[in-house]
């Protein structure tokens, strides 16, 4: 690589930029707290509570929501990407464990919640800017009074399943302690 062709890396028309904004989470937590996981996240879904602020920053939406099931959409974006132009694993990751912590909020009362205590994933197929819309499917496996199971699927614009994931939580009360 030649000064110039590193040089062009680097040059202005090469940057891109995105400016992200959120709602203070703490407010809406508090509001959460007080709904049944069920009503929270419809009510994120259908737009009546703002999105976590973690969501707005990767862009997905929450796009199904029953009782045990979530989906999560996104549509990827270069900013997503690794430096081998695919969609960073980090990204299904983060699809994954929210849309599954989520299946397990729709089967909670208000004041209770989960915490992810491990998160196992197989690649299947690489996911890019190409892949169309993706969607991510978090299911509850077994709810239990102080750990829960899911499973989870990331599936690309046609359909074909490029990650599948399983993780366990820890249930936690009101204070985040756990009582």
């Amino acid at each position: 690589m030649t000064e110039a062709d590193q040089l062009d890396l680097f040059a202005p028309a090469q940057r891109r930029a995105r400016v992200v904004e959120w709602q203070a989470p703490v407010p809406v937590a508090k509001m959460a707290m007080g709904l049944s996981g069920m009503d929270a996240m419809l009510g994120i879904r259908d737009g009546r509570l703002p999105p976590p602020p973690f969501a707005k920053l990767i862009g997905f939406v929450m796009a199904v929501v029953e009782p045990g099931r979530i989906v999560m959409e996104l549509e990827p974006r270069e900013d997503l990407e690794n430096t081998i132009g695919l969609l960073h694993g980090a990204t299904a990751a983060a699809l994954l464990d929210t849309a599954m912590g989520c299946a397990i909020s729709t089967r909670l009362d208000g004041g209770k919640s989960s915490v992810t205590l491990d998160l196992k994933m197989t690649f299947l197929r690489p996911l890019s800017v190409r892949s169309g819309l993706i969607s991510a499917e978090g299911k509850v496996i077994k709810l239990g009074r102080q750990t829960s199971y899911t499973e989870g699927f990331v599936r690309d614009g046609k359909g074909a399943l490029a990650v599948h994931a399983t993780a366990t939580f820890s249930m936690i009360g009101s204070d985040f302690t756990g009582n």
